[in-house]
């Protein structure tokens, strides 16, 4: 039991700021929802099927950039600080052909909106907020490879502390440009947009100071000189990233694919799914935050070929984010109401939103289950497998599924309720494929490497 507690003590303190991080982007995310909401329904729906839309991809691009985690965490525990100077340096130029192109795709893209069986009004606001964000998210791949350079060296409070700003700068921005003070026109839900751009681009600036000039990073002398792209550290980084990334890119589809299906049935029916999400997006940043931690902690004990260490980390990792999960669970049912409250006005949005939660809790177990054993599974640096996992139980069961019970039913249509009882299997089907590999990969890492 003493184990348990001194492994689980490692966890906490990389893991509470990782979790203050995750928590933060939340709130960002949060008053995002809450502001426009409050601007109207329509508003609200608005940002909701344009994230919808972009999500995904913009998560997929940050996905291939969270491979640096694990890389760093490895030659961080093998005592390579030179090496991790130069892979940071080489990859610098992969995230900003990557950034680049998420510009791009948001500006452009935006009008592929007008395709969608949504009312016009909608898809106006959403094609005006993608283009609001285009350049932010250039900025964005920029500061999340710095952070997470600074994760995998387990150096997470300053990354904690870069959010936190950001998400409290982002309260009065949000408020401004949606509302119009200070002699702006009142923008709706389109000002949040411009609030993230603003944010984006003061994280990226503040992330870099603080790698310049901050003592904790010296030792791998980031700037000493200058390294030009390298095309074995981008197929390095591609290799481990791009099942990351599209992973990330397929789980968000679920949820984004759901807001799809479920946009002909109106907007009371989207705003008060997206409420319901948002929520159980929220309190599930604590498994979230655990499995990040697993993948720095895991990297950095194969690193010190620690290989029996790793596998008991590996189920901490996953035993923290069960217990996370009953607790977001109870959470959920006790005080759901209250927190739907702080989103929406609406009584019919509420009332939808209502009914939702109560899927939301229910599914926070397998979630939790799967993420702590995902997270373990990126410090192993195995990413291939999670990837068809996800593939196979969110697009190719809970989507199609979801779709089915939504519009026809087992006797009759289920509406929303149909489509999030599809995604509470579907995340089952991924808890139990993916602790299997874990078991099977930590195991046979013992084995062989001992």
């Amino acid at each position: 039991m003493n184990k348990f507690f001194n492994e689980s003590k490692y966890f906490f303190r990389i893991g509470f700021p990782m979790l203050g991080s995750q928590l933060s982007f939340m709130i960002m995310s949060a008053t995002d929802t809450i502001v426009a909401g409050r601007a109207g329904a329509d508003q609200l729906a608005g940002l909701v099927i344009a994230n919808s839309f972009t999500y995904p991809i913009f998560m997929f691009m940050a996905g291939i950039i969270f491979s640096v985690i694990p890389i760093v965490a490895q030659l961080n525990g093998e005592k390579k600080d030179l090496e991790i100077g130069q892979k940071i340096r080489e990859v610098f130029w992969l995230a900003v052909l990557l950034g680049f192109l998420l510009a791009i795709i948001f500006y452009f893209g935006s009008q592929l909106l007008i395709f969608l069986p949504i009312d016009e009004t909608i898809t106006s606001i959403s094609i005006s907020y993608l283009k609001a964000i285009s350049i932010g998210m250039f900025f964005y791949i920029l500061y999340r490879l710095l952070s997470s350079y600074s994760e995998g060296l387990t150096l997470t409070i300053p990354v904690f502390i870069v959010v936190f700003m950001g998400a409290l700068i982002n309260i009065p921005l949000d408020i401004i440009f949606v509302y119009g003070y200070f002699g702006l026109p009142e923008m709706g839900g389109v000002g949040c947009g411009y609030a993230t751009t603003i944010v984006s681009t003061l994280m990226f600036i503040a992330m870099l100071s603080i790698v310049l000039f901050s003592n904790s990073y010296k030792k791998n002398k980031l700037f000493s000189k200058f390294s030009g792209p390298s095309l074995g550290t981008s197929f390095e980084v591609f290799k481990l990233g791009t099942p990351i990334g599209f992973g990330i890119f397929v789980e968000l589809s679920m949820y984004s694919g759901a807001a799809i299906i479920l946009a002909p049935l109106g907007e009371n029916i989207v705003s008060g799914h997206a409420v319901a999400l948002n929520i159980a997006s929220i309190v599930f940043m604590l498994p979230l935050a655990i499995g990040l931690a697993a993948s720095t902690r895991i990297g950095n004990l194969l690193g010190e070929k620690r290989y029996i260490e790793a596998r008991y980390s590996s189920m901490v990792s996953v035993s923290l984010c069960f217990i996370g999960a009953l607790f977001n669970m109870t959470l959920l049912i006790t005080l759901g109401d209250k927190l739907i409250s702080l989103y929406t006005t609406d009584l019919l949005v509420y009332s939808i939103a209502s009914n939702l939660i109560i899927f939301a809790a229910i599914f926070q177990i397998p979630d939790g289950i799967g993420m702590g054993s995902l997270g373990a599974l990126r410090g192993y640096k195995d990413t291939f497998m999670t990837m068809i996992f996800i593939i196979v139980a969110y697009w190719v069961f809970a989507i199609p599924f979801g779709y089915y019970l939504t519009y026809y039913g087992i006797n009759q249509p289920m509406g929303e309720s149909g489509m999030w009882i599809s995604m509470i299997v579907g995340l089952m089907i991924f808890a139990t494929l993916i602790s299997r590999r874990l078991n099977k990969i930590s195991g046979k890492y013992v084995s062989v490497k001992n």
